[in-house]
């Protein structure tokens, strides 16, 4: 049975947003950087009774990435949703990150959105349709922490573009902007946030939302 592909599926919004799909019985692949987070997030999932994979993948190396996503498809098939969660957030001012640093966080905080969007749309299209979704974020850029400002607003122009390539052949393309800071308890909730996902994922066409804001 196709499911949800989770990229970046850390503690916080990764986890919390795979356990709403498993809530719903679908099965889920986890993709993160360590293996660490892979095995807490899978032991979350599967409390839940449903079918887990696990790949440990950098969302900035293409091969990698691509591989564990075919990895996911060969498993549980052309997934029903992708949700790209992968980012890196640091604080950083003008001038004081290196080309090189910026060039580290632009590829996970968007071009790894790119690819994974590539590498699984058209075959979520040839499929009948399903939703890829990025978690957004800094509404508002912000000099304190300007890579995640540039990579942000880049997230929202991708989302955009793909919308405009795959939104005809049935993909729903879309964003969660997240205004703050995660922390449970807090109105940054990551089991509110995740709500979010699993509403744009069932949106009816007609209906379709490109970006939804929390916070």
């Amino acid at each position: 049975m196709p499911g949800a592909v989770v990229i970046g599926a850390g503690p916080g919004i990764g986890r919390a947003v795979a356990v709403r799909f498993a809530r719903e019985g679908l099965p889920v692949a986890l993709v993160a950087r360590s293996r660490q987070t892979l095995e807490a997030t899978a032991e979350a999932v599967a409390a839940h009774g449903v079918e887990v994979v696990s790949r440990q993948a950098d969302s900035a190396d293409e091969a990698a990435l691509r591989g564990a996503l075919d990895a996911a498809a060969a498993e549980l098939g052309t997934p029903d949703v992708v949700v790209y969660n992968a980012a890196i957030i640091r604080p950083d001012a003008p001038g004081e990150l290196s080309v090189a640093g910026h060039q580290e966080a632009w590829a996970v905080n968007v071009i790894g959105a790119l690819n994974a969007a590539a590498h699984t749309a058209p075959a979520m299209a040839r499929n009948g349709g399903g939703s890829f979704i990025v978690t957004g974020g800094m509404p508002d850029p912000k000099p304190g922490y300007v890579s995640l400002s540039l990579g942000k607003a880049g997230v929202r122009a991708l989302v955009g573009l793909l919308a405009e390539e795959y939104g005809p052949a049935g993909v729903h393309v879309a964003s969660v902007t997240v205004a703050g800071p995660v922390a449970p308890g807090t109105g940054y909730d990551p089991g509110d946030i995740a709500e979010h996902y699993w509403r744009l994922h069932t949106q009816p066409p007609g209906e379709w939302q490109q970006e939804v804001r929390h916070g």
